[in-house]
Order: C-alpha cells, then structure tokens, then sequence
C-alpha cells in the first residue's frame, strides 16, 4: 500500500512546487513591469502634471474670479457633469441634454468630410493631371483661417443646424483630401505593377492595395482632421446655436459665472484626449498588418 501511494504523492508534491514556482514566476514578471509602467506613465504626464500644479499655485496667489483655482474647477465640474446615479451612467442631467447635441453636430459634420474628403483624395492621388488641376484650389481653401468661415456659413444656412455641421465640414475637408492623396500617390509602384500583373480589377486593387498601402496617411489626416473638427464644432456652437456646450460656454461668460466656465473648458479637453486614445486604439488595430512587416516605425 505504501509502494502504490508514494509515486502519488510525489506528483502532487511536484504539481504544487510547479504552481508556486509559475505564481512566484508571476508576480516576479509583474513586479518588474509595474515600475516600466509607471515610468512610461510619468514620462508621458510631468509636463501635464507640472501645468496643473503651476495652475493652481498661480489661481492661489493672484486670486481672481476670472481665474479659478483647479481644485475649486474639478469640484464645480463634479457638480455640473457627474451624478452618483447608476441609472445614468454617473453623468448628470446637464452632461445628457448638452454634451450628445454637440456630439452629433461633430460626427455629421466630419463623417461627411471623411466620406468626401477620401473619395476626392483618392482620385487626386491616382491622376497626377487631376492633382495639379485641383491642388490650387485645394491650398487656397487650407489657407483660410476655418474661423473666418463662420460669416460666410451664417450667410448661406442662418442660425440652423446645417450652419454648424457645415463649418465643421469644409473647415476639415481639406486636411483629409490632402493626406489621402499624398498617401494614394505615394504607394509603392512595384506593388501597383505586381497587382496589375494579376489582372486584378480596379476595385479589388484600389480596395486590397491602394487604400491599405496608403492607410498611414489617411488617418494622420483623420486624427487631425477630428481635433480641427472639434474646435469649429465650439467656435459655430458659441455664435450661432441654441444648445450645445458651447453655447453653454457663451452663455456661462456672459452671466459671469466662471467655475461653470472653466468646468466646460475641462470637460472640452477630456473629450478631445477621449477622441485622441480612440485614434490611437484604431491606428493599433488597423496598421498592425504593417508593424509586423516593418513598414512602420515602432
């Protein structure tokens, strides 16, 4: 009986002497990464860090109504923007009647400059005549400050909602075409010609060629296109609309309540950051092909 169970007990023993050394094997691994991530996570925030430290320093010693201290705008912006009920998600009543509004203005907008502007910029990029017709054109529009529109906009639609997503449609555009084309002109010719040795169609190259080998340079022209975007959403919002964050802002400097102001500016700058990490997760996904093949920097 002895002889049958020993070999038994061994196993365990071994099976147990394993997974210590697999957990002690772990939370080696993981104590060597937390300090990795904490000094990636530093090396990105000090500047950040530094600013809003300096910021409050500054709002305490030169205190002024115009100018409230950070501490004093997170706990305003917590009153204004956040709810302790699940029900909705934490946020307040205020965030849902403001916040969707100028969101939806944002997307129709730049949704229909995505879709125009990477259409036109794929075929400015296949025709070098087309490109050296249009591109004057195309400069010249780049060139005006997009907040100079904001007449010309009130001109043609008044004070509707066609106004705003208008602004925010021509005023990025432009971006889109420009860094479609470039990347569509600059796709490697010795891939062109080896899809044109398959007698592949047109659509399958443009789709299974072209716009991958040219997909870096569409969504840099997307990630900047999305932040312009977001500041002409503001700029049409504070003159020319009823709802909106801002026309909260407008009207939060008008009445002369600057916490409220200062707590919108806030919430603003978090959406952009939100927009920014949402591009950042696409890029990761969509260029991933490349990374593995080197095309791309890491």
């Amino acid at each position: 009986m002895t002889d049958t169970q020993t070999p038994a007990s061994d196993e365990r023993a071994g099976g147990r002497r394993a997974a210590a050394g697999a957990t002690t094997a772990a939370r080696t691994r993981a104590s060597r990464r937390l300090p990795r991530v904490l000094t990636r996570l530093l090396s990105y925030s000090w500047l950040l860090i530094a600013l809003l430290i300096v910021w409050e320093v500054v709002a305490r010693l030169s205190p002024t109504v115009f100018f409230p201290p950070l501490t004093v705008v997170l706990g305003q912006f917590a009153q204004d923007w956040l709810s302790p009920t699940p029900q909705t998600a934490f946020l307040s009543d205020r965030f849902w009647r403001t916040v969707p509004v100028s969101l939806s203005r944002l997307a129709r907008g730049w949704l229909l400059a995505v879709v125009v502007g990477v259409t036109l910029g794929v075929v400015l990029g296949r025709s070098v005549t087309t490109r050296a017709m249009f591109n004057p054109v195309i400069r010249f529009w780049m060139s005006v400050p997009n907040a100079a529109l904001l007449p010309i906009a009130l001109q043609f639609f008044g004070v509707t909602e066609g106004m705003g997503i208008f602004l925010i449609f021509f005023g990025t555009v432009w971006l889109i075409v420009i860094n479609t084309a470039d990347g569509v002109s600059g796709v490697n010719a010795s891939w062109l010609r080896s899809a044109q040795s398959l007698r592949l169609p047109r659509r399958v190259m443009l789709l299974r060629v072209v716009l991958p080998a040219a997909s870096p340079h569409i969504l840099a022209g997307l990630r900047i296109s999305v932040n312009f975007a977001l500041i002409l959403m503001i700029v049409a919002e504070l003159y020319a609309t009823t709802t909106g964050l801002g026309r909260d802002i407008a009207l939060y400097q008008q009445t002369f309540q600057y916490r409220q102001m200062w707590s919108a500016f806030l919430l603003i700058a978090l959406i952009g950051v939100l927009v920014n990490v949402v591009f950042d997760l696409l890029e990761a996904r969509l260029l991933r092909w490349q990374r593995r093949g080197g095309l791309l920097s890491r």
